[in-house]
C-alpha cells in the first residue's frame, strides 16, 4: 500500500497494491496493521455507501462533538471530491483541496482518499452515476451535523460545473456560509 501526501496537510491519497493476472485482480483495501504503520486510523466504526446521478453535489458536511474521519473510495463512476480544513490551529485552516476520483487512477491503480477528523467534505458526480463508499471513524451524530454551502464565496471552490447544474438537497442548500458557520 502506498500513501501519498496532498497539498492539504493530513489529507492523503491511499493506493492499495493491486495484484492481477489474466483472470482479474485482487487488492487489499483495508488492513489495520498496515494502516497503523502508515499513520492512518486502524479502527473504523461505520461504512456508508451512496449512489448518485450526474450533477448531484453532496456537502460540505461535518460534525461537531463527534467528528468523523472518512476514507473515501469510488466504486463506480467519477467524482470531484473536496476537503476543507476546519481545524483552527492548522496552518491550512480555511483552505480546501479537490481530488478527481475514480475506481482506479490514471496509472490503473485503485485509489482512496483519507480525510481526517476536523474537515468538511463534499463531492460532485461527474459521470452518469457514481457509487461512493466511505468508512468513518465515528458514527453519524445528528445533533452535531453541520453543512457549509458548496458555493460559499469565501471558500471560492472552483467546482467543475461545465454543462452541469448542481443538484443539492434542501438541507445542503440551507447550509451556512463560511463566515457564519459553527466550526469545531
Amino acid at each position: 500500500m502506498y500513501v501519498h501526501e496532498t497539498s492539504l496537510r493530513d489529507v492523503k491519497l491511499v493506493c492499495p497494491r493491486r495484484f492481477g493476472d489474466d483472470r482479474g485482480w485482487f487488492a487489499e483495501f483495508f488492513n489495520a496493521t498496515i494502516f497503523a504503520e502508515a499513520g492512518l486510523p486502524a479502527r473504523f466504526v461505520q461504512d456508508n455507501q451512496s449512489f448518485s446521478a450526474r450533477g448531484v453535489l453532496r456537502g460540505l458536511h461535518y460534525q461537531l462533538g463527534k467528528p468523523q474521519g472518512k476514507l473515501v473510495r469510488v466504486l463506480a463512476g467519477h467524482i470531484w471530491d473536496v476537503a476543507v480544513d476546519l481545524r483552527r490551529d492548522s496552518p491550512d485552516f480555511g483552505k480546501h483541496a479537490a481530488f478527481d476520483l475514480k475506481p482506479v487512477n490514471a496509472a490503473g491503480e485503485p485509489e482512496m482518499l483519507w480525510i481526517p477528523e476536523g474537515f468538511a467534505h463534499g463531492f460532485l458526480v461527474l459521470s452518469e452515476t457514481a457509487e461512493v463508499l466511505y468508512k468513518t471513524t465515528d458514527g453519524y451524530y445528528p445533533p452535531g451535523e453541520r453543512c457549509i454551502r458548496w458555493d460559499d464565496p469565501t471558500l471560492n471552490i472552483a467546482w467543475p460545473l461545465e454543462g452541469l447544474t448542481p443538484s443539492v438537497s434542501g438541507k445542503d442548500a440551507r447550509g451556512n456560509v463560511w463566515t457564519e458557520a459553527e466550526l469545531p
